[in-house]
């Protein structure tokens, strides 16, 4: 999982020649143009690491499947994409595809299935470094997590092939289906000069669109490939990502109608965009929550290599009283003008059948939190103010990432909370890449942060004891409970067991409240209204682009 990641690029104004000398005015008009914050570093699907990356090349290289998000579900729903139809084997060890014998790359070579097993070996191979490396432990595969071709692959037919896997594998559709890429084109490079080879920024795709001009740190722009399997002839002729890193700008563009979508709207502008007859806002809410970190063991004693509950935080009736102790609501509806919504554990409630409903978020109730601290022996025995135990003041740093608003108005609230029972907390900024080293390292007390959910739900990274396994675990949480039913959520199981287990994991987070979960942040979309048969979902805005049209 990528998480290093923080571009920060400049506008030129070369862009506006482009838009406003075009001779091919049909194109023009038949164009939709996305604001973005920052350029991309290439498009090579293997190292699409940042949203930018990843979103384009998505569209340029698409997998065996299709996902579509289902709202009434809350869950995604695969669909034909390279693959016409798909079936399981009776013993639920290989998955036999069908695959469609009329896709073109954009250099006019055909696909076949031998681009299909190569991108898997490709992906796959600790010597490329992609960005699915180690995801691939559901294949038959080496040591390193490099796929046994031999074992996992079986072509029956120029059309036909099989998928095999380990007995008892737990197959998740959406990681299993990676891009494709062409192995023409790739198999003529040595797999350690790909990060760097000339294809990066060149790719031969084979999506509804391809690449047709990149003015670095300007415009990247798309156009329909009408020799793509997906086009049809009613679909938008070119996208433009148009990269302006100031957020004013975009919005201003966004209302003068150069641009036509732009995404992380703020809440602040959200009636002003809507009062615009020709601009709507979508809350696209449901992916993206924040918290704040309490790590439940001692980190100077981690450190040294020995685990110990930390003083402060190493009680889940404190960590309680701590979340009791925040007003979150007012943050809400103060910062966020109540666009966002409470969170009480890290399953969204856009997963309809496994969001625990019976659960509720804690309330704000300084005196039950200052009751609470009291019964664990917290109490302000020298009458200064901060509250102590066997001589120790309850006082820490708590970090966030430099460069975030939310944050830094919330840690002000927390931070006066707080000091309302008799919580001392200095709030202390960070650069981004160290924060995450920090975190990474377990080094810090406790911090704000936040999330975003993977889709389908994977909760083991984020939650499980064993560091090596839950990597994601910064707050050093540990619940054999938890152990067993993230382990149990690995095996083959009926949906009914998988969302029992699910909601009773939710129960016991919500009993244990390792952190402070904070609120569900909205994720404003706003675009011009000429844009037809656009569907927002949690799965994301261009996955499915082209199918949008444009009034006339």
């Amino acid at each position: 999982m990528a998480i290093k990641n923080l571009k920060l690029l400049t506008l030129s104004l070369i862009f506006l020649s482009l838009f406003s000398c075009s001779s091919n005015q049909s194109t023009k008009s038949n164009r939709i143009v996305i604001g973005i914050s920052a350029d991309v570093q290439t498009f090579n699907t293997l190292f699409a690491f940042s949203y930018e990356e990843s979103a384009i090349s998505d569209l340029l290289f698409p997998g065996l499947l299709d996902f579509r998000w289902n709202f009434e579900q809350g869950k995604l729903v695969p669909y034909p994409m390279i693959a016409t139809n798909w079936q399981w084997s009776d013993d639920s060890t290989y998955i036999s595809f069908s695959i469609r014998d009329d896709i073109l790359w954009s250099d006019g070579e055909s696909l076949s299935v031998d681009d299909i097993i190569f991108s898997y070996d490709v992906f796959s191979d600790p010597e490329v470094q992609s960005r699915l490396l180690g995801t691939f432990d559901y294949f038959f595969s080496d040591a390193e997590g490099k796929i046994d071709l031999e074992k996992t692959f079986n072509v029956n037919s120029p059309t036909e092939i099989e998928i095999h896997f380990p007995e008892n594998s737990v197959i998740n559709l959406v990681e299993m289906s990676i891009p494709i890429i062409p192995k023409h084109i790739f198999s003529e490079i040595s797999r350690d000069q790909l990060g760097s080879s000339e294809i990066n920024f060149k790719p031969v795709s084979s999506g509804a669109f391809k690449l047709k001009k990149w003015n670095r740190n300007q415009t990247i722009v798309l156009e329909a490939d009408s020799s793509s399997f997906l086009f049809n002839e009613g679909q938008v002729a070119e996208i433009v990502f148009k990269i302006i890193p100031e957020y004013t700008s975009r919005i201003l563009q966004l209302e003068k109608g150069e641009i036509d979508l732009i995404e992380l709207v703020k809440v602040e502008d959200m009636d002003e965009l809507k009062s615009e007859d020709n601009i709507s806002v979508v809350n696209n809410s449901g992916r993206e929550y924040d918290y704040i970190g309490w790590n439940n063991i001692d980190p100077e004693l981690f450190a040294k290599g020995e685990v110990k509950s930390n003083i402060l935080f190493g009680n889940d009736n404190v960590r309680k009283a701590l979340t009791m102790a925040v007003n979150r609501k007012e943050i809400l509806d103060e910062y966020l003008l109540g666009q966002g919504q409470l969170a009480f554990s890290p399953v969204s409630p856009i997963f309809k059948s496994e969001f625990n409903e019976d659960l509720k978020p804690y309330e704000y109730n300084p005196v039950e939190a200052k009751k609470l601290l009291a019964n664990e022996g917290w109490l302000d025995e020298d009458k200064n103010g901060i509250l102590d135990k066997d001589g120790i003041e309850f006082k820490f740093s708590m970090y966030y990432p430099v460069g975030n608003p939310l944050r830094e108005y919330a840690s002000v609230v927390v931070k006066n909370n707080l000091k309302a029972v008799g919580v001392d907390v200095s709030i202390e900024q960070m650069e981004l890449g160290t924060f995450i080293d920090n975190l990474y390292e377990r080094k810090l007390n406790s911090w704000m942060a936040g999330w975003g959910v993977p889709l389908p739900l994977e909760l083991k990274p984020f939650w499980y004891s064993d560091p090596n396994i839950g990597i994601l675990n910064f707050a050093c949480y540990s619940n054999p409970a938890v152990d067993e039913i993230l382990n149990s959520l690995e095996t083959n199981l009926t949906d009914e067991k998988r969302i029992e287990l699910v909601k009773k994991f939710q129960s016991i987070i919500h009993n244990d409240e390792p952190v402070t979960f904070l609120y569900w942040t909205p994720n404003l979309v706003a675009y011009n209204n000429r844009i037809k048969n656009i569907n927002i979902t949690p799965y994301g805005v261009l996955v499915h682009c082209w199918e949008w049209t444009l009034d006339e």
